[in-house]
């Protein structure tokens, strides 16, 4: 198993690769752009400001941000002095907002004023209507009755919030030193609790996996040792850093090679077409969906992309890296609880004996396959759940009691099903339950159902993944409605886009008759057979 050389914190990770990596690039958004130097002394400015307004060891600090150096410093500055990061889903709407920020006991919010077409400071007014009455820190909302604080990038203009930029200007005129920081650093162990992620975010099956500061560094840094990527090395991600996928696996791991990360504000194929090329990127990692689409563009012709060499993208990359067919390609399966990917599969075009596959278990991990009925532990070559545990394991399910979190044995029980040969090859078949993956995102079904039974010419709604190749699933709604009322499906639509954010609402939504639809003999909507009922439509 590899590990990094030196004691996995934030405060020591950054310091090292300051050390090494200097002047060097660590991320561009566009033409902001910071160096490895920079992102230590900015982060160390912004820890000094946090401290001074009572933030320190286990304060939950938010992160309202998109991937940037803004997002970076932040990140930095909330772990070096032992604080527990909160990155908050920049397409949250309101209601979405006020339940993490609820749920993780946020203390304070770090957050940008506004991105793309959010303006988060309404937003938040919306999620907390007692701010637009607060006049300033500490703030004492029963809405939020933990947030003590906001600090905001950009032009605020709200009494209720300070300027995250002012404060560190203060930091840096207070604390010229750096003396207290430093000693708040060294307190800092691997085993405090880092981040929160949130997979779901959703109020029906909320998940907010706790990981620790060795857990989240050495994994990063065992994922990439796997991988081509080096110093020189300039790496585009769509994927956003609220996101495991986007945090762990593209930003993380390319930090730990000293390479450069650039990003954009929004995806648009002929757009981000011309940012690869200027950027020479040799890097592109995202999800299959991204790569078809640049793939397949006009644009994409004219275009010189002679500096890229790997990544995961089909299309884009030579069907020797990436085959264009998705069950030859190496594979992995992972999950916010496991810290992204704990299997890893080999390079280049898969074997027909390993059509499907997705790798073998990551070094310092262990799996088990169990009967989801009995709990018995099954052989090789059986259908079961995939259970896992081992360095990269959250550390708890925040709120979760830790019996109803592990077994006995300490394993964690995914939800996953599929088997193991007997080389210790996983083939994953399909979720257990009815979480939808959508494009790399988590939705769950009983949140948007919820949503548009509010509806009051909505007497029931069902909702369900149909397997989509390029999303992997999208989702799919079919609503009865009551006696007499009537509605549009795409009116339908446009208001559930007003409640939840877009990758949530359904691609295609139906309406249809209670009679028409398949329910088992309890009276309970059969929703596999409503999944293939839905697909044929859809298909036909």
């Amino acid at each position: 198993m590899s590990f990094p050389d030196f004691t996995p914190t934030v405060p020591v990770f950054i310091r090292t690769l300051a050390a090494r990596h200097g002047d060097k690039t660590l991320i561009a958004l566009e033409e902001d752009r910071i160096s490895y130097a920079q992102a230590d002394a900015r982060s160390a400015s912004l820890a000094e400001a946090l401290l001074a307004r009572g933030a320190g060891k286990g304060t939950r600090v938010g992160i309202l941000m998109p991937n940037g150096p803004d997002w970076v410093v932040a990140w930095l500055a909330i772990a070096r002095i032992g604080a527990i990061a909160v990155p908050l889903n920049t397409f949250f709407q309101a209601r979405e907002l006020a339940w993490i920020l609820r749920h993780a006991d946020v203390d304070t919010l770090l957050t940008a004023t506004r991105f793309l077409n959010h303006d988060y400071l309404e937003t938040l007014e919306a999620a907390a209507p007692g701010l637009r009455s607060a006049n300033g820190a500490p703030l004492f909302l029963p809405e939020l009755p933990y947030l003590r604080r906001v600090l905001v990038w950009g032009d605020g203009g709200r009494t209720w919030a300070e300027s995250g930029p002012a404060a560190i200007q203060n930091a840096e005129r207070a604390h010229s030193d750096g003396g207290l920081l430093r000693a708040i650093e060294e307190g800092v162990t691997p085993s405090d609790p880092m981040v929160v992620l949130y997979s779901s975010g959703s109020t029906a099956d909320p998940k907010g996996a706790v990981h620790s500061h060795g857990a989240v560094i050495s994994h990063a840094y065992n994922l990439v040792s796997r991988r081509d990527v080096e110093s020189d090395d300039i790496i585009w991600s769509p994927m956003p850093f609220f996101w495991v996928g986007g945090f762990v696996f593209a930003f993380l791991g390319g930090m730990h090679r000293g390479a450069t990360l650039v990003v954009e504000e929004s995806f648009d194929p002929e757009k981000t077409l011309r940012f690869l090329e200027r950027e020479r990127v040799t890097i592109a990692a995202g999800w299959p969906h991204f790569g078809q689409a640049l793939a397949s563009h006009p644009s994409r012709k004219d275009r010189d992309l002679s500096a890229l060499r790997g990544g995961s993208l089909p299309g884009l990359l030579p069907e020797d890296v990436v085959p264009a067919d998705p069950s030859r390609r190496p594979n992995s399966l992972g999950m916010t609880e496991t810290c992204g990917p704990h299997t890893w599969g080999p390079t280049g075009i898969l074997p027909e004996s390993l059509r499907g596959s997705f790798g073998s278990a990551v070094e310092g991990v262990e799996h088990k396959i169990i009967d989801p009925d009995t709990g018995e532990t099954l052989p090789p070559g059986q259908f079961g759940e995939i259970c896992v545990r081992g360095y990269n394991l959250m550390q708890a399910l925040y709120k979760t009691e830790r019996e109803d979190t592990f077994d006995d044995d300490g394993f964690y029980h995914t939800g996953d099903g599929g088997h193991f040969d007997e080389n210790g090859v996983l083939f994953f078949k399909a979720r257990l339950g009815d979480m939808i993956k959508t494009g790399g995102a988590n939705v769950t079904p009983s949140e948007v159902e919820a949503v548009l039974m509010g509806f009051d010419e909505v007497r029931a709604a069902y909702v369900v993944g149909v397997p989509d190749p390029d999303r992997g699933q999208i989702v799919v709604a079919s609503v009865v409605l009551e006696p007499a009322a009537g509605a549009d499906p795409d009116a339908l639509r446009q208001r559930v886009k007003a409640e939840l954010s877009a990758y949530k609402v359904p691609r295609h939504l139906f309406i249809d008759d209670a009679g028409a639809l398949p329910f088992t003999d309890s009276g309970k909507i059969d929703k596999r057979r409503l999944q293939d009922l839905l697909a044929q439509r859809i298909a036909g």
